[in-house]
């Protein structure tokens, strides 16, 4: 009898934002599995999903506690009989905690991220540390082994990497720099994140700062809260705010990372396996990350991009210059980091190793 999982997410998402979780599912139900998924009806993944004979449930959590939310996958679970409840966000995870008990369902959820786990937290038992949760899928090793020093079970937490392709880059064609304002023989920096304070996005504007003016480097940043009006107070006047380009949201940031030479996250806690990253390396365009999360397991230092410790504003104007300074190395490490991601960090493992997980858990 083929293995029976019912799959918990978010997937409601422009069409252009590839999400490998729900590839990796798509990838399962093509492994012979039998896949239900549980999410917003009419979203494009819900479509891409029945076209594959996935079945589709209308629902999605709106809370971290909900009775209907609770009684709705309980229903589902028990009419169903699946071998596995796969829970991909909190609100997921409370509800389905909750709904699984009493029922031989093995509970599998998803951590994308280090930090904000505690065994102090009584919110934190009824997600990752509820004794109801069978293994914990961490999306690198910084996260398992943060995990590791709060579970109470250390057989839950398992590393398994976000499965990419790189196919899914081959159409993406680099933005005209005319239209971003930066001259064509600039070294073009990207850093597209969402501008939270564990982004580090302080950091990189003081190593902006930092740099020498006779070194062409401009800057592009995107993604919410990057905007000038919050951003170049941070520069004080200083020339190279001239070279910065705040761009906010938008919704070509593949395009707008494959025109760039470099990309840079400059994180100070708290990353996962960082998207961004990944997408700047299938682009093979040379990324300059933080020693911090998943970052260093993604890239390796000097070979496929730079890595340099968080918070250090001189170490990544170091980085920066070190690239612009050497645009052939620049490609070249560029080329290594699409290699990077082909050869190591493919969909199809991720699709093998949650296969492996589950068939140890229903042997269970």
């Amino acid at each position: 009898m083929a293995l029976k999982v019912l799959f918990i997410g978010n997937y409601d998402i422009p069409v252009h934002n590839i999400r490998p979780e729900a590839e990796m599912v798509i990838g399962l139900k093509a492994r012979g599995v039998e896949v239900e998924v549980m999410t917003q009806g009419r979203c494009w993944y819900a479509g891409r999903m029945r076209e594959a004979g996935i079945v589709v449930h209308d629902f999605v959590p709106s809370s971290k506690l909900s009775w209907t939310a609770i009684r709705t996958i309980r229903s589902c679970l028990r009419s169903g009989h699946h071998d596995i409840l796969h829970l991909f966000n909190n609100k997921a995870i409370a509800n389905g905690n909750l709904a699984a008990l009493g029922l031989p369902v093995k509970v599998v959820t998803y951590r994308g991220q280090t930090g904000n786990i505690s065994r102090l937290d009584p919110s934190c038992y009824l997600t990752h540390l509820s004794p109801r949760v069978d293994r914990i899928v961490c999306v690198s090793n910084a996260v398992r082994d943060d995990l590791l020093q709060r579970v109470y079970d250390r057989r839950k937490p398992v590393t398994i990497y976000k499965g990419h392709d790189i196919a899914w880059y081959q159409d993406v064609r680099p933005l005209p720099r005319a239209a971003l304002g930066v001259p064509g023989d600039a070294f073009l920096v990207g850093c597209v994140a969402n501008n939270r304070p564990r982004k580090g996005v302080p950091v990189l504007m003081d190593a902006a700062r930092m740099l020498d003016t006779a070194v062409p480097v401009h800057f592009v940043l995107a993604g919410n809260g990057m905007d000038a009006d919050l951003l170049l107070p941070l520069l004080d006047g200083h020339p190279v705010g001239a070279r910065c380009h705040f761009l906010g949201h938008r919704e070509d940031a593949l395009e707008l990372v494959a025109a760039c030479d470099a990309t840079v996250l400059p994180a100070i806690k708290r990353e996962g396996l960082p998207k961004t990253v990944i997408e700047s390396m299938a682009l093979g365009v040379v990324p300059i990350v933080t020693r911090t999360g998943g970052s260093p397991e993604l890239v390796v230092d000097g070979e496929s991009g730079l890595v340099v410790p968080p918070g250090d504003a001189a170490a990544l104007a170091a980085a920066i210059t070190q690239l612009a300074e050497n645009r052939v190395r620049a490609r070249a490490m560029g080329g290594a980091a699409r290699s990077r991601i082909t050869s190591r960090f493919r969909l199809s493992d991720a699709i093998d190793q949650h296969l492996a997980l589950y068939g140890t858990l229903v042997a269970d």
